[in-house]
């Protein structure tokens, strides 16, 4: 299959292009400037030129692939939906594939396990998203697909590497709010792999969670974390409050108590999480001091 991939040099992308082009599909990258080209160029997979910023020329891409798979987002909602707009117009009527990259933030706090059934009530920074999901979802003639993956980790990047990195600030382990909150994680090799499998053989309309066991109380991700970083049970509570005058909505995020079941896409997909876990990742693994 040949397969666009938006973002394809970021986190998630550049994981989900490797594990495609394992899988034999044909990838091709969309890249914005020079630098993500000659990376893109490195590994073997072909540059297709396009912004977020140009629908027009995002439409004008998609012409000649059989899927898109969409991980990139600018967190703007006004660039974010005229992107996926565009692309979902010059699909339309196609029966091709556009695979949404959402997120478990959509559901806000979830008060107990949670499936991919469960009302929405995002929190603010994502608030704009279900709109996309929906669209992606009903765009006439489009085999439309949303992926909601928990916080990301693995390769000693992404949300968790705050934690570790906040070290150099303070001399701990620094977490915003109590710490009792749930992180719903998911190791990016992993996820990856979800995606090859959508792509494969889930079905138009199909909405599955990406997350890896119960949820991880964020006081246990810090405490990992100041173990790996050589501060060992040097951890610190940032109040929501004042987490809010530096980041804010994000903030708001990183508070929120989680825990999801991603039985859906085990039993719908074969998908079996292999990753190491967060706190193993954080102690000893990719995140913790060499």
């Amino acid at each position: 299959m040949r397969i666009l991939v938006t973002g394809a040099t970021g986190y998630i992308g550049g994981a989900v292009v490797d594990a495609l082009k394992r899988a034999g599909h044909q990838v091709l990258g969309l890249a914005r400037s020079d630098e993500a080209r000659s990376k893109l160029t490195a590994k073997g997979v072909q540059a297709v030129q396009g912004d977020l910023k140009d629908p027009a020329g995002l439409a004008a891409a998609v012409k000649d692939v059989d899927a898109v798979l969409w991980t990139a987002t600018s967190n703007d909602k006004d660039v974010d939906a005229p992107a996926v707009a565009a692309v979902l117009g010059a699909l339309q009527g196609t029966n091709k594939t556009f695979l949404y990259t959402s997120g478990v933030w959509v559901h806000g706090h979830t008060q107990g396990v949670a499936n991919e059934d469960a009302p929405l009530n995002s929190t603010p920074i994502v608030a704009w998203r279900p709109a996309v999901e929906q669209r992606a979802l009903n765009t006439p003639g489009v085999r439309g697909i949303v992926i909601r993956p928990g916080v990301v980790y693995g390769n000693g990047t992404g949300i968790p590497a705050m934690l570790t990195g906040s070290v150099k600030d303070s001399g701990s382990v620094t977490y915003v709010g109590t710490g009792e909150n749930h992180w719903a994680v998911v190791f990016v090799d992993d996820l990856a792999d979800l995606y090859v499998r959508a792509l494969e053989k889930a079905p138009a309309g199909t909405v599955l969670l990406a997350t890896q066991g119960p949820g991880v109380k964020v006081k246990d991700a810090a405490q990992a974390a100041s173990e790996g970083a050589g501060v060992a049970g040097k951890t610190t509570a940032w109040p929501l409050e004042e987490a809010r005058k530096q980041f804010g909505p994000f903030a708001d995020a990183l508070a929120l108590d989680q825990r999801f079941t991603s039985e859906k896409a085990e039993k719908l997909l074969g998908w079996a999480p292999k990753g190491p876990s967060l706190l193993e990742e954080l102690r000893s693994g990719s995140y913790a001091r060499r």
